[in-house]
This record gives structure tokens, sequence and C-alpha cells, in this order.
């Protein structure tokens, strides 16, 4: 069997959950079957820890146009790429449906990670065309993998297509306990975590605003890992709430990940909507307490390891984490829930799924 993945994700992210979800089946594949990835440029973390590492492009330097430089001279690989015909299976990275006229007949396999553009149209640009592009693919596509059963309910509710043409595959968990640092990257003590995006729908100054008054009663202090640097709004509403000092930003490696988590008193995962949530593993890996919203995948995924909480309820957030700083048989009983739920996803059983769902449109 000969696949191809696509250009897309490894041009669009440095890192991100996609571009890992796709790192981790191009590592389980090794061995198995050929894959090839198009592009002759990535600067994606995971790409270039494969043995389908591409060269840098001009990596640390940064200008207006830069991206879309990228973007072009990749995709006339992938055009070049799939002219020749010479491959089985195509699944492309993400949802621009350029490549749609030169696949011709060839099995197509889709991913689709979250259905947010459709559920939250208001939280992104009009000149967004992830709905259009993604519309085209769904209706092209062979077989389409849904990261969880909450993301195959929302793609039957938004497209009139056949419920047999989706399969729900999970995640796994990519942190690794047996190799991570010790050092503690100047962390504070006393803090609950925060990972990833904080735009829009991940909804993270409500969740700020509805713990004020434990931060100013506990000293608690927050830690946001990824994301990128504060912006002048998140910076007003701090200094406005007096909790400037109380709250810090670092971008922090994997191993490095690992210890925020472990020192943390809770992590909290406050979005409106996600298709997976793979933190939520990270979390209950590291024996982590986990509160985190009410909706979408969040009591799939989680199940009885979390508490929950309604992101758009100030008392409910404040109440969820207020159970996990004082009582400790209730947060012991979240860490070893975890435990046994995190044990049910693995990256192998996610590629040999996704293996077996390739069989079937051969």
């Amino acid at each position: 069997m000969n696949l191809i993945y696509d250009y897309q994700i490894f041009t669009g992210q440095e890192y991100g959950g996609i571009s890992r979800y796709f790192y981790e089946l191009i590592n389980q594949s090794k061995g198995v079957i050929d894959v090839k990835v198009t592009g002759y440029f990535s600067n994606n973390y995971y790409l270039n820890r494969t043995r389908l590492k591409k060269r840098n492009f001009l990596k640390g330097i940064t200008f207006k146009g830069k991206y879309r430089i990228l973007d072009l001279i990749n995709k006339q690989n992938s055009i070049q790429t799939l002219k020749t015909n010479n491959y089985d299976i195509f699944h492309p990275t993400y949802y621009n449906p350029y490549f749609l006229k030169y696949i011709k007949d060839k099995p197509l396999v889709i991913t689709v990670h979250d259905m947010i553009h459709e559920k939250f149209p208001d939280f992104f640009s009009k000149n967004d065309k992830s709905i259009i592009w993604k519309k085209k693919i769904i209706h092209r596509a062979n077989k389409i993998i849904a990261i969880s059963e909450n993301t195959k309910s929302d793609i039957l509710h938004f497209y009139n297509i056949d419920p047999s043409k989706i399969e729900v595959i999970y995640h796994g968990n990519s942190i690794n306990l047996n190799n991570h640092s010790t050092t503690n990257n100047n962390l504070p003590e006393n803090y609950l975590l925060f990972v990833g995006g904080r735009n829009g729908y991940k909804y993270f100054l409500p969740f700020i605003e509805a713990i004020i008054p434990i931060i100013h009663k506990e000293k608690i202090n927050i830690v946001c890992v990824g994301g990128g640097q504060f912006s002048n709004e998140e910076l007003s509403f701090f200094e406005k709430k007096k909790i400037t000092e109380r709250i810090k930003q670092y971008n922090l490696s994997d191993d490095e990940l690992i210890i925020a988590y472990k020192k943390a008193l809770a992590f909290v995962y406050p979005s409106l909507y996600e298709g997976f949530g793979m933190p939520i593993l990270e979390a209950f890996a590291c024996n982590c307490p986990l509160a985190c919203s009410n909706t979408s995948c969040f009591p799939e995924i989680a199940g009885d390891g979390a508490s929950f909480f309604n992101p758009q309820s100030s008392e409910s957030i404040k109440f969820a984490i207020e159970k996990i700083l004082y009582d400790t048989t209730y947060r012991n009983n979240l860490i070893e829930k975890g435990k046994y739920i995190e044990k049910k996803f693995s990256w192998e059983k996610t590629f040999n799924q996704t293996m077996n769902l390739y069989k079937t449109v051969l």
C-alpha cells in the first residue's frame, strides 16, 4: 500500500494537535506501509522528527508573505506528485481542496478534527474558507475519520451524508513519562494550568474572570503554556483585575510540559468546543486533576475523570475548581480515574484502526 499525506498542516503549523496526529500516524507506519508526505519544505517540529523530514524554510526569519510563498512552493510539489498517479490512497492533512481535480478516482480519506467553524462561525474571519473547503471534500471522500462520536454527530448535523461513510477513531496520548526533564522551568508554586490557544471559543478570559475571587483569596497563580504571548487585550484585563503578577505565559517543550502538569493544582480546560481534546489525556497521564467544560466531546473523552462545569457560568467554573482545591479525597479520586481512562487510548490503536479503514477503500 502506497499512501500520500499532503503538505498542508506541515506548512501551516510549527506545532499543533493536527500535525501531531499525522506525526503519530507516520511514526506508527514505519515498516508497515509506504508513506510519503508531499512538499519540499517544512518548519514543523513534529514532521522534522520523522524519517520523512523536510528542509527548513527560512526558519527564524519572519516577513510578510512568507507563509504564502511556502504554501505555493509545497502545493506545486504536491500537485506534481499527485499527477504521477503512483499511489493507492490520498489522505490530505487539512481541508484545502486544491487536489480534487488531480486525484481523479483515487480513494480519498479525510480526517475531520472538529466542526468548530460550522458551530461558531462568528469566532472566525469572514474570509475563512474552511467551511466551503470542508464541504467539498466531505462529499468527495470515500471514508471520513471522525476523532470522536461527538464530532461524527456534528458532521451528520451539518452535512447530508451516509453515516456509514464515517468511522470514529480516537486519538492516543503523546506524553512520554519515561524521558521527561526534571527541571522546574522557573514555574511558580500553587498554580492552575491552562494549555494551548486562548482565542474565541477557547473561553480563556471568561475562565479567568470566574476564578478571580480564588486567585485573590488563595494566592493562586495561573500558568499558560503555548498560545503565544499575551495580547494587549489580555494584559489590560489582567491589570484591571489586579492579577498581572499572578499570571504568566511559557513556551515549553513536551518534556517540560510534563513537569507543568505534574506540579499543577489542576489543569483547567474551559473551551466551548473541541473535537477530541488531547490535553485531557496528557493531564490524566501526569496525575493532574482535570476541571473541564461539560460540552462537546469532553464528557465522552474524560468520562468520570473530570470535575465538569458549564463554561458559560462563572459560578459553575468556580465551584468545579474549588472542589478540586478543597476536597483532597475528590481530587485523589479524579487522579485515579484519569489514570484508568488514559490507558484506554493509544496511538498504536489509532494506527491499527486507521489501517483497517484504509483497506476498506482499496
